[in-house]
């Protein structure tokens, strides 16, 4: 078989996501734990590990935007930075994702994480959230539950002159001043990180932090850059195009939709796509830090309920995930790197879908 620049980014995508996995496994790297942290201790650490991965996405955006080296904008997938600000679907998706993956005991990435360490609740949350996102992606589900009331709740920025939802088309256009808004953001963000002396002296909350925002960054100079526009190119000459060939990064709850669509077709190899690749990566990455530091087990569900509980989190999280374009990697890191004002909404809904969620748990146990 012939090794084409498609076969590149895909291993290219595949490495990285190996590295996250083993990176999120060692540093306890999970955005749900830090919120658990931050409401329920008082401990900032993972949150501002979070911030941190933000702030690295955002300035090497702003690098590669810069030095010309990518070209990241209104036609991403997701569609981070479109003028369609539907802002009542990044906000319901938000909440929704919140919810659940406090529920489900994880956000998408640590549920990959935990399934790599041999966390088989977290399997069924997989399988569950996957089934969820495919029939939002395609199935007619979403058009006949969601969009006939939710796209018209959408805000056409274009008609105020805006080119895009990011942030800094606020103080102008150009990518001059894409640059400079995203690099005060960026450094704003890494000195609340640092800020902490607690979190200074913490080797694996910087490291995970600085590692996940990096690999968003190689992702989108992978598909944004150079190689990306060969990519397309080499795309658009194939006899079969393989499924979203675009400029992207790592989410990770679409890429469980489509897993299921390809699994469903397992010959057709075109369906294997950058989503894909970064699922199976994280997964496998994991599984080799869980075995070489001693640390992979078997869990299960402790009764019926704690079932229950996570079956209706794994639902929240596969429909609000796709409902909002992403999830707390998909949104909040990469969508974030982009400036888009949706990301930064979703950002907040997850977070306080979270925050309450936790709230209820501790006012029922108490």
């Amino acid at each position: 078989m012939e090794f084409t620049i498609h076969h590149q980014i895909l291993m290219a995508v595949f490495g990285l996501a190996i590295l996250m996995g083993a990176v999120a496994n060692k540093t306890n790297f999970c955005t749900m734990g830090a919120i658990s942290d931050w409401i329920n201790m008082g401990d900032t650490g993972r949150l501002r590990a979070w911030l941190l991965a933000m702030a690295v996405a955002i300035l090497g955006v702003a690098a590669l935007t810069g030095l010309g080296l990518a070209n990241i904008g209104a036609n991403t997938f997701p569609p981070y930075r479109t003028p369609n600000f539907a802002w009542l679907r990044y906000l319901l998706g938000g909440l929704m994702f919140g919810v659940g993956m406090t529920l489900a005991s994880g956000c998408g990435n640590k549920i990959l994480v935990r399934v790599g360490g041999g966390n088989l609740k977290s399997l069924v949350v997989l399988v569950i959230a996957s089934v969820c996102a495919y029939l939002m992606l395609w199935t007619d589900f979403y058009g006949d539950v969601f969009n006939s009331w939710i796209a018209a709740t959408a805000v056409n920025l274009g008609k105020s002159g805006m080119q895009t939802q990011a942030v800094s088309e606020f103080f102008g256009a150009g990518s001059h001043v894409q640059v400079i808004t995203g690099a005060v953001i960026g450094a704003a963000l890494a000195a609340f990180a640092f800020a902490s002396k607690d979190f200074r002296g913490n080797i694996d909350h910087i490291l995970g932090g600085l590692v996940i925002g990096l690999i968003v960054v190689i992702g989108w100079y992978l598909t944004a850059g150079p190689m990306g526009a060969a990519w397309k190119e080499w795309a658009e000459m194939a006899d079969i195009v393989p499924s979203r060939v675009e400029i992207q990064s790592f989410t990770f709850i679409s890429p469980m939709g489509d897993s299921v669509r390809y699994l469903m077709h397992p010959t057709e190899l075109a369906n294997i796509n950058f989503g894909i690749a970064a699922l199976t990566g994280v997964i496998i990455g994991s599984f080799f830090y869980a075995l070489l530091s001693g640390n992979f087990r078997f869990e299960w569900f402790a009764s019926g309920g704690d079932f229950f509980n996570h079956a209706i989190g794994a639902a929240l999280m596969g429909i609000g995930g796709v409902l909002a374009m992403g999830c707390t990697i998909g949104q909040a890191v990469t969508g974030v790197s982009t400036l888009a004002m949706g990301s930064f909404l979703t950002f907040f809904a997850i977070a306080a879908g979270a925050a309450a969620t936790m709230k209820v748990q501790y006012w029922r146990m108490a």
